[in-house]
């Protein structure tokens, strides 16, 4: 059993969606489903549209796919997908 760092990418459905509510929810489930330590970062995409970048660490033999079931569920929210999974050492 091993930790894996894991990024997921966010993208609001419109660019004056509120990205500090959708944040404070994403980490909210996050944590819900045993991830830990979320950092968040957003990151322009185009046309005034950001993105919101979640960092955590979690467990690697969890399944991912309920926890990105609910965060894609949140309102104001188009998309979410893991853009990095990768083992964590030491």
């Amino acid at each position: 059993m091993g930790t894996a760092l894991i990024t997921i990418k966010i993208m609001p459905s419109a660019p004056d969606s509120n990205l500090e509510e959708i944040q404070s929810k994403a980490e909210a489930i996050i944590q819900e489903h045993e991830g830990e330590k979320p950092n968040a970062k957003t990151e322009p995409v185009a046309f005034g549209l950001n993105s919101l970048n979640i960092s955590f660490s979690r467990d690697e033999n969890l399944d991912n796919d309920e926890m990105l079931e609910k965060i894609q569920n949140i309102e104001n929210v188009s998309s979410a997908e893991i853009t990095d999974f990768r083992r964590a050492f030491g």
